[in-house]
């Protein structure tokens, strides 16, 4: 079986040759403009508080940081990628590089002292227990005029 690159469109592969990089695979990507890897995550509203589900395959609990400053919640990593020779790979594109992400909690919503997460099969969940009071909230319909 042979690689074979395929050609991509004019205007990206003109930039391309310009900034000498490879800007397609960073276009349909989740890498930040410093080729390091943002987790996707998915944020979830429960009737008795939120989650916050960051995929993160491969790393251990070890390797994440959490912390609340005020109502802003920060999931970071600091891991350093090992360089290493190995031979045998065509293309190699694992990579365990440093994030940081931000949330903005609701003032006065959650539950700051009982807050958990939880490491496992490459997600990270964050639960944020909603106060006693903010669990009773309605939720409406608002019309607009």
């Amino acid at each position: 079986m042979a690689l074979v690159k395929k050609d991509k469109p004019g205007f990206i592969s003109t930039l391309e040759r310009l900034l000498g990089e490879d800007l397609s695979g960073r276009l349909q990507s989740g890498f930040s403009s410093t080729h390091t890897t943002i987790p996707a995550v998915n944020v979830r509203e429960e009737e008795d508080g939120f989650e916050i589900q960051v995929a993160a395959p491969g790393m251990e609990k070890e390797d994440f940081n959490i912390d609340l400053d005020g109502n802003l919640l920060t999931v970071s990593s600091e891991r350093e990628d090992e360089v290493e020779e190995e031979k045998g790979f065509a293309r190699k594109e694992f990579s365990y590089q440093s994030f940081n992400r931000t949330f903005t909690l609701p003032e006065n919503t959650i539950d700051s002292e009982k807050i958990i997460a939880k490491y496992k099969n490459g997600i990270l969940r964050i639960k944020l227990p909603k106060l006693e009071h903010a669990k009773d909230r309605v939720n409406r319909k608002i019309d607009i005029s």
